[in-house]
């Protein structure tokens, strides 16, 4: 018997369901690993990660709620069951709802650089995230970063190099880079059009839960 076609209702996970960690295996119905997509944008990565990894699945948040509904019909319209999006605040999600030693690569690409002085507490990045993240990775579970935001990639590395529990490498481009480009996203696409240079790194969990 074929099996039903996906609606955006298996995709999305609302966020008012969230009352304590994710059951991963009861979410994506299998014990597959998990990665995280921190900021999914219209879903590039996302999308072509999970169609060329189907035995892994993937979990993407997005705060911006049009990129959230169309990075989720677009999974939708792929038949994608490896990935679930939510929309909700990133931090918390990793504080507080996800599993400890759960997640096997957490993916944060062009993360908004919030640049007036005044906005830098919204930025993800600070002591409290890197702790929640590397507590949330497997043992050898990775950090992946990517930016064009000198300033803020200036902040990021030194808070992930000053982490006893990472260890910090060059960033390889994923399989879903084209040639030239580390990541294959659009904000990635248009910030190399637009000649900026990209920064990254990979941050990965050596010791401890």
């Amino acid at each position: 018997m074929a099996q039903e076609p996906l609606t955006i209702e298996d995709i999305i996970l609302p966020a008012d369901c969230l009352d304590g960690p994710i059951d991963w295996p009861r979410l994506f119905g299998n014990d597959n690993g998990v990665e995280v997509e921190i900021g999914t944008g219209k879903g590039t990565f996302l999308i072509n990660a999970a169609r060329a990894n189907p035995r892994i699945n993937y979990l993407g948040i997005e705060w911006a709620n049009k990129y959230y509904k169309y990075a989720a019909d677009r999974a939708r319209r792929w038949d994608l069951a490896n990935i679930r999006m939510i929309r909700c605040d990133a931090k918390d999600f990793i504080a507080r709802h996800t599993p400890p030693q759960s997640v096997q690569t957490l993916h944060i690409y062009f993360p908004d650089p919030w640049p007036k002085k005044r906005h830098h507490k919204r930025r993800l990045f600070d002591s409290n995230f890197v702790a929640a993240a590397v507590k949330a990775l497997v043992p050898d579970g990775q950090l992946h970063v990517v930016t064009d935001h000198k300033e803020y990639f200036d902040i990021i590395e030194p808070l992930l190099a000053g982490c006893v529990q990472l260890q910090l490498s060059d960033f390889k481009p994923c399989d879903t880079a084209g040639l030239g480009e580390w990541v294959g996203t659009n904000f990635e696409r248009k910030y190399l059009a637009q000649g900026r240079t990209i920064y990254s790194c990979t941050a990965r969990k050596i010791t401890g839960p």
